[in-house]
């Protein structure tokens, strides 16, 4: 009788252990699963010269990846005297290789030339440009499309917001541009 409830106990541990450990794996999972872009950027602060106004990133990459504009983004752009066509492709276009010689590329003396150069452009709110942040962010990037872009670096930015300078979007463009023609 007592092998029976010594049995009975041990199987009641073991029993109690694996739904402890389920429990504790599925709320891992959850936890995981649903924060994968908690930290993302979710609004855009536009910066022309004096001028800012917020947008939504998901406006942003709406106007990017085809073209529709919201009449507040498309006030915006009218008031920067922004080429719509221009801006959707200086925040498309990007530097397209290999993704292991891209984190390479970051990792490398030229990464914090690269991270600079789109700093100057992708930023925090009013403040200096986190270089880690933004290594995060155009990392990120490689690894979710295989090449580093201006739109990617503000969908992946580890903040709620991120500046956007207007202003400086065309020539960070084309400096990018030429340094991919050099890759």
């Amino acid at each position: 009788m007592q092998i029976f409830q010594i049995l009975n106990r041990l199987n009641t541990l073991n029993f109690t252990k694996l739904v402890a450990q389920t429990i504790a794996l599925g709320t891992g999972a959850i936890i995981l699963f649903s924060s994968t872009n908690a930290e993302a950027a979710e609004q855009v602060i536009l910066k022309y010269g004096d001028f800012q106004g917020p947008i939504s990133v998901e406006e942003l990459n709406q106007f990017a990846e085809n073209g529709k504009t919201t009449p507040t983004l498309d006030a915006y752009l009218q008031a920067a005297k922004q080429d719509p066509a221009l801006a959707r492709k200086a925040l498309k276009s990007g530097i397209k290789a290999d993704p292991a010689f891209l984190n390479n590329l970051l990792s490398s003396w030229a990464g914090p030339v690269l991270v600079s150069q789109i700093g100057e452009v992708v930023h925090p709110p009013a403040g200096q440009l986190d270089q880690q942040a933004l290594r995060t962010a155009l990392s990120t990037t490689i690894k979710q499309k295989g090449e580093v872009t201006l739109l990617g670096a503000i969908q992946n930015y580890p903040n709620a917001s991120v500046e956007l300078e207007g202003d400086r979007l065309i020539s960070v463009y084309e400096r990018l541009s030429n340094l991919a023609e050099l890759l």
